[in-house]
């Protein structure tokens, strides 16, 4: 290329490479990445968007739960957002909060293996099975805790939402409860019960959202062994559920925020749900934050880009966005860390 031929896409930004020393911080490290390249300068978007995201009053925070985050030790972040006043409303799945609800009256997710040694995975799950342990990649849970979590939902949970079912239909209107009445007393009760056992892991996530008015949305939570209960409650009582009946909820604070952004933590129904909700509000989403292991090649919503969103209108022309593909139980608390760190540091 001769000198008098300008470079028109070329902008002279050298990559910086990175510091790790001992002492610094995960933002001081969140930093370092963005000088750097391909999933470094990504996170370090990330960051920046998400910490403009939840530092601003203005902005209405949605948060999207997918994936087994809650059995691999993520639980207690998306509390803490949810009780520091991070998250305004949370769309999860069935499992993420079978899960929790499990942790929350006193049952516990274990350290496991993929296989043994001198084993195949299968002889390895074979025998898992024999054991009554269910294997979540290399996470285990005693098949104990579901009995458990069997007798919580029925002795603290579905009676209270048959009895609204009943009064409802002695009224001469619908029989059903929302989904989202659903988790809220799902969350109620897990609190409670923590707090007469004294459990000494957390209430979580249900309970933190019940207790400082957050909607939990679970729009296919019959994908999960909550929906199953649900459902084997609802053979032999009142009890059923309205799956419309929380869009309302949803679209009206969608609609009625000033500002609105969008952390989506892995994809399927949770993302498409979280994202979808501004179809039918005046505006769309400013911020969006993306956490996932699924590529956009296949043409699949969960690997969908924040870019491919702004198409069909969910994400403003002008909204700031950063997807990170990565495992989000490393990119999450490296994003909320450093956001957190920035944010309290202003």
């Amino acid at each position: 290329m001769s000198d008098e031929t300008p470079r028109e896409t070329f902008e002279h930004d050298p990559i910086g490479h990175a510091e790790a020393r001992a002492g610094m911080t995960v933002g001081e490290l969140a930093e370092e990445y963005g000088g750097a390249g391909i999933g470094a300068s990504a996170l370090h978007e990330a960051v920046d968007v998400y910490a403009e995201m939840i530092g601003d009053d203005e902005v209405t925070n949605f948060f999207g739960l997918a994936g087994a985050m809650v059995p691999t030790g993520m639980r207690r972040i998306v509390a803490d957002l949810i009780r520091d006043g991070h998250v305004d409303a949370l769309v999860t799945t069935g499992a993420n909060l079978t899960h929790d609800a499990i942790e929350a009256i006193g049952g516990k997710h274990h350290h496991g293996q993929v296989h043994e040694a001198g084993k195949t995975e299968r002889e390895h799950d074979e025998r898992l099975r024999d054991e009554g342990v269910d294997r979540i990649y290399n996470v285990y849970l005693p098949q104990e805790h579901f009995a458990l979590f069997e007798d919580h939902l029925r002795s603290e949970v579905f009676p209270t939402l048959e009895a609204e079912c009943e009064e409802r239909a002695g009224n001469g209107g619908t029989s059903a409860v929302s989904i989202q009445r659903f988790t809220e007393e799902l969350g109620r009760a897990n609190a409670a019960v923590n707090d007469e056992e004294a459990v000494d892991e957390g209430a979580g996530v249900a309970a933190a959202a019940y207790e400082n008015d957050v909607p939990v949305h679970c729009p296919a939570v019959q994908d999960s062994v909550l929906g199953l209960q649900a459902w084997m409650y609802s053979q032999t009582g009142e009890f059923t559920l309205d799956a419309l009946a929380d869009m309302t909820t949803i679209t009206d604070q969608a609609f009625d925020a000033e500002k609105a952004g969008a952390m989506v933590v892995g994809g399927g129904v949770p993302k498409n749900y979280t994202l979808q909700t501004m179809l039918v509000a005046p505006d769309a989403y400013d911020y969006a934050v993306q956490l996932t292991m699924d590529t956009p090649e296949t043409g699949g919503l969960s690997g969908a880009t924040l870019d491919e969103a702004r198409s069909w209108g969910k994400l403003e022309k002008a909204a700031r966005n950063a997807s990170v593909y990565a495992d989000a139980t490393i990119t999450l608390p490296l994003v909320v860390a450093a956001a957190r760190e920035r944010v309290d540091d202003e």
